[in-house]
C-alpha cells in the first residue's frame, strides 16, 4: 500500500426528509446563492423544499446549469453571486450542478483576469465561497469530494479540475429526491458509479486488502441493486442503496493508497466534448475496450475482479460480463451506437493531445497510439 493522506471534511445528512435541516446547516440572515440545472427540481418539488428550508436566509437563485456545465453558463453565476454579495453557495442537482457551483464557489474571490486559469491549473485556488449540496441524481460522487470537471464550449475542451478548498461543508442525500429520474438517468448513474470504482480497483495489486474490499462491495452492491431499482424507482431500500454506493465510489476512501487509473474518463471526456454523447455513455464504451487493450496489464486485477465481483474464472468473461451488464441498463456500448464513426478517431486523438492527455493510466503507458487502438476497438 502507497502512504496516502485522507481527510473528508464533508458532513453527510441522510435520509427521508432531511432538506428541512438546511436551517440548521445555513446560519439565520445568510446571503445564499441557489444553482440549479433545468425544470426537474422545481417539476419534483425540491426546490420548493429548499426555498422553504430557508426562509430564514436571504435567497437568490441562478438556474439553467447544464449537463457538462459550461464556463459561459458559470460566468453569469459568478456575476450574479458577486452582485449579490452571496456568502454560501447551495447546489441542488446531480453532479453537473455540483461541479459547477465548485467552479463558481472557486471563481468568485478569484482576482485574476480568466477563471479558466482555475481549471487549466495555470492558476492555484487559493479561497473558495462554502457551499453545501443537495442531491437529486446520483452518480458523480460530487457531494462528497473535491474534484469537478467543467466544459469551455467556445474551444471544445472539457477539463477536471480541484482543491482542498471544494469540499462541500454538507450534503443532503434523500433517495426520495431522485425517484422521479428517467430511467436514462439513473442508467447513466450506475454506470457511472460503477466505471469510479473501477478506475481505481482495477489497475494492479497493490497489497490494500481493505481497499479491495470496499471496492468489490460496492461493485456488487451495484450489480445487485442497479437492475432493481432502475425497474422499482419508488423502492426506498434498493434507491439508497444505490445512491450511498455512488457517494462511496468517489469520496477518496477506496482510491487512498492505491494506484488510480482515469485513462477512461479522459478519453471519455473528449467523446463528451466533440460527439456529444452523456458521460456515463462515453464511459460505457470506452471501459470494456481498455479493459480488453490493457488485458495483460491489468491481468491479475482482472482474475480477481471476475472471481470477487462476477464469481467467474475467465477474466475476458468478466469484460464481457460488464458491457453485458451496461446494456442491461440501457447503456450502449459501441461508438457505433452513437453515431461515432472511425472517422471521428484522429480528432478524438488529436483533442487527447492538445490537452496533455498522452501519457494516461496507473502505469501512464497508455500512450496516444494505446488511446487509438481503444477508440478502435469501441467502435
Amino acid at each position: 500500500m502507497q502512504n496516502f493522506t485522507f481527510c473528508n471534511p464533508t458532513k453527510i445528512l441522510f435520509g427521508k426528509g432531511r432538506i428541512q435541516d438546511l436551517a440548521k446547516e445555513i446560519p439565520a440572515g445568510q446571503r445564499v446563492l441557489v444553482t440549479y440545472g433545468g425544470g426537474s427540481a422545481l417539476a419534483n418539488g425540491t426546490l420548493g423544499e429548499v426555498r422553504e428550508a430557508l426562509r430564514h436566509a436571504v435567497v437568490t437563485e441562478f438556474g439553467g446549469i447544464e449537463p457538462n456545465p459550461s464556463y459561459e453558463t458559470l460566468c453569469k453565476a459568478v456575476k450574479l453571486a458577486r452582485e449579490t454579495g452571496a456568502e454560501f453557495l447551495l447546489a441542488v442537482g446531480g453532479g453537473s450542478v455540483m461541479d459547477g457551483t465548485k467552479f463558481i464557489a472557486a471563481a468568485v474571490p478569484f482576482t485574476g483576469e480568466d477563471p479558466w486559469d482555475l481549471v487549466t491549473r495555470k492558476a492555484p485556488v487559493k479561497a473558495a465561497l462554502p457551499f453545501g449540496t443537495v442531491l437529486t441524481m446520483p452518480a458523480t460522487g460530487s457531494e462528497m469530494n473535491s474534484g469537478a470537471v467543467i466544459t469551455r464550449r467556445s474551444i471544445g475542451a472539457k477539463l477536471p479540475f480541484g482543491s482542498p478548498l471544494l469540499f462541500p461543508r454538507f450534503s443532503v442525500l434523500d433517495p426520495e429526491k431522485t425517484y422521479s429520474l428517467p430511467p436514462r438517468q439513473i442508467g447513466n448513474g450506475i454506470v457511472d458509479a460503477f466505471v469510479h470504482t473501477v478506475e481505481q480497483y482495477l489497475t494492479y495489486p497493490a497489497d490494500a486488502p481493505m481497499q479491495d474490499e470496499f471496492s468489490e462491495g460496492i461493485l456488487r452492491t451495484l450489480i445487485r441493486v442497479g437492475p432493481r431499482t432502475l425497474a422499482e424507482p419508488e423502492n426506498y431500500e434498493a434507491r439508497a442503496a444505490f445512491v450511498w454506493a455512488a457517494t462511496l465510489a468517489l469520496n477518496g476512501l477506496i482510491g487512498a493508497g492505491v494506484p488510480q487509473d482515469w485513462a477512461t474518463h479522459m478519453i471519455g471526456h473528449e467523446l463528451t466534448a466533440l460527439h456529444g454523447l452523456d458521460h456515463a455513455q462515453s464511459l460505457a464504451v470506452v471501459l470494456p475496450a481498455m479493459l480488453e487493450e490493457r488485458f495483460e496489464a491489468k491481468k491479475a486485477k482482472l482474475v480477481q475482479y471476475a472471481d470477487r465481483v462476477w464469481g467467474l474464472e475467465s477474466p475476458a468473461e468478466a469484460i464481457e460480463a460488464t458491457r453485458t451488464f451496461f446494456e442491461s441498463l440501457g447503456v450502449k456500448t459501441r461508438l457505433k451506437d452513437y453515431g461515432v464513426s472511425p472517422d471521428a478517431i484522429p480528432a478524438l486523438l488529436e483533442a487527447l493531445k492538445t490537452h496533455g492527455m498522452t501519457a494516461l493510466g496507473e502505469r501512464r503507458d497508455v500512450t496516444l497510439e494505446v488511446s487509438r487502438r481503444v477508440l478502435e476497438r469501441a467502435l
